[in-house]
């Protein structure tokens, strides 16, 4: 929650933080056209000596977390600055692998986009992904994470160990779209 609360810590007063850091939590690679070069802006460089976390707002999830990675890589980079790409890194990668940072129906990542889920009541499809569907899973965190642990073969442990911030946004987005899209039942005339 840290890069959310340190994007959200000034969005009411100056928003300087807010403005710069925002586009950094997602991609939106549209369901109807997939493109991640499009999506990510075109990747804009950051400028020569320019710590990441100072980097342009443009920037998609994709390139933030190769250049957070890049400086933790670094051992010129100054300490400050390594905790704070840690910081970034470890958010960044948890929101990569929300299928929703990294697809776009024309809807925000799905905040637009009006579900109604048996049993609860409407609300939007991302916040159904980041907080009902994640509450089904169990109330207890540790519970939840060691029944979710002991379940990842060795197999799965090593292909997940691979891949480039890229592949998992591409690998997020195919999730988003052929389940978090894909198995939505067309919409009523009310829109939900």
């Amino acid at each position: 929650m840290w890069a959310d609360k340190y994007r959200d810590s000034d969005r009411n007063g100056t928003g300087e933080r807010y403005r710069r850091t925002r586009q950094w939590h997602f991609v939106d690679i549209e369901v109807d056209s997939p493109n991640l070069e499009q999506a990510c802006h075109n990747h804009p460089r950051l400028p020569p000596g320019r710590p990441a976390s100072r980097g342009p707002a443009d920037a998609c999830i994709v390139d933030k977390i190769d250049q957070f990675e890049a400086e933790l890589a670094n051992p010129e980079t100054a300490p400050e600055e390594r905790l704070v790409a840690l910081k970034f890194l470890l958010h960044l990668v948890g929101d990569v692998h929300q299928p929703l940072h990294a697809a776009d129906d024309h809807d925000a990542g799905g905040n637009r986009k009006h579900v109604v889920v048996a049993g609860d009541t409407t609300g939007n499809l991302h916040h159904f992904w980041d907080v009902e569907f994640v509450e089904r899973l169990g109330r207890d965190p540790a519970e939840t994470a060691s029944r979710l642990i002991s379940g990842i073969s060795d197999e799965q442990r090593q292909a997940w160990s691979q891949g480039t911030a890229a592949d998992w946004a591409m690998e997020s987005f195919a999730l988003a779209r052929d389940h978090a899209y894909g198995m939505l039942p067309p919409a009523s005339a009310d829109g939900v």
